[in-house]
């Protein structure tokens, strides 16, 4: 199967998560708006076209259906692409550490949009400082303090089970993310998240994850997507 990944260009954003497991996988699929333009999504979202309406990018069209909001994009993709273990019980566990990311990740967008999304940053500077102070000094330790935990009671490599998952892909997102926004703060976490850290380094070391980072398919991160790094937002 051929599939249609729908999101906005120019940014990584909540897509780049799909994109990682598709290139992961090896998968075989068109990022259709980097061909035809954003304007390729509304129809989608202006209920126009077959299928389920999606309320926002990214969506995924597999054939007939259309699958929406990212964590349920990567519970769609990961059995069919071995990238979830089989059993009921691990692909509802990778789905619930799939969420939590998605938690941070809401998070992370909200420290330079804390007031409104249609307002840009410059017009709510005052309480993003307040925001990303909250999150640098509280939240960012906590998600990855847990998401350390989960690697030391798993096999202290992979996030669950023995072996890579979608979930593994993330985190390494998660983590290039924050590094990117917040890399003062990051330094300041290096020795609370050596797992994480080594799991990233072998997500990139991966042929097809590798091959995917060093082409021009990986947007480089900028201050329109949701891991933004203004420096006055990570000061220490």
């Amino acid at each position: 199967m051929r599939y249609e990944l729908y999101y906005w260009t120019g940014i990584q954003g909540r897509g780049e998560f799909v994109r990682l497991a598709l290139e992961d996988a090896g998968a075989a699929y068109a990022d259709v708006a980097r061909v035809k333009g954003d304007q390729a999504i509304m129809p989608f979202l202006r209920g126009q076209q077959p299928g389920a309406q999606p309320f926002a990018p990214p969506f995924l069209r597999a054939g007939r259906q259309v699958i929406a909001q990212t964590a349920n994009i990567l519970a769609f993709l990961g059995p069919r692409h071995a990238l979830v273990p089989a059993s009921a019980a691990s692909q509802t566990y990778a789905l619930q550490l799939q969420l939590t990311i998605t938690d941070i990740v809401a998070e992370a967008h909200d420290t330079h949009h804390p007031i409104a999304v249609e307002q840009y940053y410059e017009e709510q500077r005052p309480e993003a400082r307040k925001r990303a102070a909250s999150f640098r000094e509280e939240r960012i330790p906590k998600y990855l303090g847990y998401f350390e935990q989960i690697l030391q009671r798993n096999d202290g490599r992979h996030a669950l089970g023995r072996r890579h998952s979608y979930v593994d892909l993330s985190l390494f997102q998660l983590m290039a993310g924050l590094e990117y926004a917040f890399p003062h703060t990051m330094k300041g976490l290096r020795r609370r998240t050596k797992r994480l850290r080594a799991l990233s380094e072998r997500v990139a070391e991966r042929p097809r994850i590798a091959a995917y980072l060093a082409s021009p398919r990986r947007l480089a991160f900028n201050e329109d997507g949701i891991f933004r790094h203004y420096p006055e937002l990570d000061e220490l």
